[in-house]
């Protein structure tokens, strides 16, 4: 007996301590959708959502952000993606394929439980964005207020904040530093850096090649950064040729940027095409940058 015991003792003394999260459990990048307007099933409209313990931030709001984050937080089990938690978002630019989601972000979560008002923060034209959407919304906003629907009084409600190149928002979890990017003939376009207590994180946005990229992520560990490949470009007829180059970063020059930035960790959203061959994207971005590099997934966590 007494040898039964000792071995029931030597077993729990030989158990594994409990886990312990590592720092870059703290912070994570999720990808909540990675396309552009081309409407490909694998890839969702242009949304991020960076977790930080038990908060989230999501910049951009492209189409099916909701269903995304939804699928996310299944996918991952991380807590802080859950519906009521979805107070806090970053635009990058106003451009349809960044905001068509923005009305499913202010209302789907209020009806699924949010009672804190969204924050928003964004360009200039983002309030009038935020007060056109509330008006268009005003019918069914009314009815699920005041006609006998169950639903809480606060949770619709949307702030809208127009922000300038600067450290924009803080808490005790996060900074979040807007820069500015060069996007064809978008006045104000937006990149985002973000520092939290273990991580650095920039997402640049829409942009034609730009060094304040570079500047901003500065060694950073993880640059989600949009991408176009040379390859395509190639084969587009001059105006496309001319479009792109102006609006968005062929993938040779995304590696001279990266080798600037340095980052520890380069992920490419926003892929044009949809149909790219994967090694070939990587290979032009390797020209110049030696780093580490991933095509980046819906849903994948960097």
């Amino acid at each position: 007996m007494n040898q039964v015991f000792a071995l029931l003792a030597l077993s729990i003394f030989a158990l594994p301590a409990p886990a312990q999260r590592t720092p870059a459990q703290r912070t994570r990048v999720v990808l909540l959708g990675t396309g552009t307007p081309n409407p490909d099933p694998d890839r969702s409209g242009p949304a991020v959502a960076i977790v930080v313990d038990s908060s989230v931030y999501i910049v951009d709001a492209g189409p099916g952000i909701i269903r995304r984050v939804a699928a996310a937080e299944r996918k991952t089990k991380l807590a802080a993606l859950k519906m009521p938690k979805l107070t806090i978002a970053f635009l990058t630019h106003l451009h349809s394929d960044h905001t068509v989601g923005l009305p499913d972000l202010m209302l789907s979560p209020w009806v699924l439980g949010r009672t804190s008002p969204l924050e928003v923060y964004g360009p200039p034209g983002t309030q009038n964005m935020v007060e056109h959407l509330q008006a268009a919304y005003a019918e069914d906003i009314d009815v699920r207020l005041h006609r006998g629907e169950p639903s809480n009084k606060t949770g619709y409600v949307t702030h809208a904040h127009e922000i300038l190149p600067g450290v924009v928002y803080k808490d005790s979890l996060v900074q979040v530093t807007a820069f500015a990017v060069s996007h064809g003939k978008w006045e104000h376009a937006y990149g985002y850096r973000f520092d939290t207590p273990n991580r650095s994180i920039v997402i640049s946005g829409d942009t034609s090649p730009s060094d304040a990229v570079a500047e901003a992520c500065n060694g950073c560990d993880v640059l989600v950064h949009e991408v176009i490949t040379e390859a395509h470009l190639a084969v587009r007829t001059p105006d496309w040729q001319a479009y792109h180059r102006s609006y968005h970063t062929p993938a040779p020059e995304l590696g001279r940027i990266a080798a600037k930035a340095k980052p520890k960790l380069l992920v490419l959203y926003h892929l044009i095409p949809t149909d790219f061959n994967e090694a070939e994207l990587l290979g032009e971005v390797h020209r110049g940058f030696k780093g580490r590099v991933v095509v980046g997934q819906d849903l994948g966590v960097y």
